[in-house]
């Protein structure tokens, strides 16, 4: 895998191919999954508007790709910031990260266990959300950070689908053999996104 910087760039280029920017994109999401990379995918092909033929509207390609960048890019400055900081702490002596730092670290930040059930908003709102909630108070919450619904804290979010366990977290398995069977839709843009 490269890079996401050369890949965003390919799945730009609209000289090549519109399937060589598709598989650019698909890289570019591996690198960042705000969700999870089946749920982040999702998102970006649904918002983007990715046709099922890519030919119909390559431009779409860009749409998703320039969400996804622009929410790393904040990302990316977060963690920037983050590790001047603990270079900082670390000639303090304090070798070990705060437990309410932990978040920084992750990648999938607002983890999606069903991938057809995320945010609906632009990916640096929900990325904005996140951190505020973060910076604010340990999480999770009773509170998801994300859409601001009750929920338990050892649950996925009705609301939003987002996970506050992260990657480890389990669905029920009837869910988790819809959410497989899914897959195949979502890859394929034909899958929307299902009602609350």
């Amino acid at each position: 895998m490269g890079s996401f910087a050369a890949a965003a760039k390919r799945a730009r280029d609209s000289s090549e191919d519109p399937v060589t920017r598709f598989w650019a994109l698909r890289e570019c999401s591996l690198h960042f999954p705000i969700y999870g990379f089946r749920a982040t995918w999702h998102h970006l092909t649904i918002r983007a508007k990715v046709p099922g033929q890519l030919s119909e509207d390559p431009d779409s390609l860009t749409r998703a790709i320039d969400e996804l960048e622009e929410a790393r890019q904040h990302w990316r400055l977060l963690q920037t910031t983050y590790a001047a900081r603990r270079r900082g702490e670390k000639a303090e002596g304090r070798r070990q990260p705060a437990l309410t730092d932990q978040w920084l670290t992750a990648t999938s930040l607002a983890y999606c266990p069903d991938p057809r059930r995320h945010p609906d908003e632009r990916l640096v709102t929900v990325l904005h959300r996140l951190v505020d909630a973060n910076m604010s108070q340990p999480q999770p919450q009773p509170r998801c950070a994300v859409c601001g619904t009750s929920r338990p804290v050892d649950t996925f979010c009705t609301a939003c689908g987002v996970d506050p366990r992260g990657p480890d977290a389990r669905l029920p398995g009837d869910l988790q053999k819809q959410v497989t069977a899914n897959w195949r839709e979502i890859w394929q843009r034909t899958a929307q996104k299902p009602r609350p």
